[in-house]
């Protein structure tokens, strides 16, 4: 038992001194460089396409994930659900209400943190326009997030059990 401990002891150490010769020290590198080149810091390229585009950005997980299925999953899969035509129109319905009011959300979002980067990047913020800036961030994201669960909440309602079951199972979630 002692050797075992004295071994991972010496490992660890090895392993430490490795990484800190190596120039690899903790620390020394900022997560966030090579962003600096960004439109907007704050975003990738892709997440700024996924809002403006109406995309979910993972609001919807807690929905997803306990069996509250999505209008846009649900509709790439309704031959396999065994969706009624009524189902179908239903949850495109419901689909097509959520996107249009993600994709003007999403707008107003990434011009948001368009905004809150250009103050930074011109120097012209203040604690009070921050303050302003991160509200209307907040609020849009939480707006956008909100539209996304309601979608599922809507869909959910549209589909027997069975259905929801079959969805999960298509999705790869365990029962």
């Amino acid at each position: 038992m002692y050797r075992t401990a004295l071994a991972i002891l010496t490992l660890s150490a090895l392993a430490t001194f490795t990484t800190a010769a190596a120039g690899q020290a903790p620390g020394t590198h900022s997560p966030h460089a090579g962003k600096e080149a960004r439109d907007i810091k704050a975003l990738s390229a892709q997440e700024q396409q996924d809002f403006l585009g109406g995309q979910g950005a993972g609001f919807a997980i807690p929905a997803e994930l306990n069996h509250y299925p999505g209008p846009r999953h649900v509709l790439d899969l309704a031959p396999r659900l065994g969706l009624s035509g009524d189902q179908v129109a239903r949850v495109r319905g419901t689909y097509q209400k959520m996107h249009t009011r993600a994709v003007a959300l999403g707008r107003q979002y990434v011009e948001s943190e368009r905004d809150i980067d250009r103050g930074f990047a011109e120097g012209k913020i203040d604690e009070g326009r921050l303050r302003e800036l991160v509200g209307a961030v907040e609020r849009l994201r939480s707006e956008l997030r909100f539209v996304h669960l309601r979608a599922h909440l809507q869909t959910t309602a549209l589909l027997t059990p069975e259905q929801i079951r079959r969805y999960d199972a298509l999705r790869g979630y365990p029962e």
